[in-house]
């Protein structure tokens, strides 16, 4: 699962769209941005697995629940984009599908697909992969400019 950090790094050093000129810090955009591309990791992830799986409903409960732990995390970021002049056009698109991607990509090469997919969806259910946990400081930033 040392991939599944990998993935996350490569969100936020992604070139996923040209910041516009009023950015007011372009980097921090970028950075928000990311948190669409991690929830398009647990979403592309456990569908997939769910699907393959035998539809193991466990992993659709575990993407609802991340879900249900995050949107306030997806909220918050969107509403500092904004703030900070916004993304660029389809930069959340491509952070979504460069998440999506990577993940896929991890499972492709796991050799044991069952074995990855539980490990994966153990990961969701026990927050290691909420966004609080994966990207603290992009975060704190986000909150200390939403409490301005």
């Amino acid at each position: 699962m040392k991939f599944l950090k990998i993935c996350l790094a490569g969100l936020l050093l992604c070139p996923v769209g040209v910041a516009t000129a009023q950015d007011l810090d372009p980097k921090l955009v970028g950075e928000l941005v990311a948190f669409h591309g991690t929830e398009a990791i647990v979403s592309a992830m456990t569908t997939h697995c769910y699907e393959n799986t035998g539809l193991d409903s466990a992993y659709q409960a575990a993407s609802d629940n991340w879900y249900l732990r995050n949107i306030g995390f997806l909220d918050l970021a969107d509403r500092v984009i904004v703030r900070l002049g916004g993304a660029a056009p389809g930069q959340v698109d491509a952070a979504k599908t460069y998440g999506g991607e990577q993940i896929m990509a991890a499972y492709n090469q796991a050799e044991d697909k069952g074995s990855f997919c539980k490990g994966f969806v153990a990961q969701v259910e026990d927050g290691t992969l909420d966004i609080d946990k994966q990207l603290p400081a992009v975060l704190a930033k986000a909150q200390a400019i939403a409490a301005e």
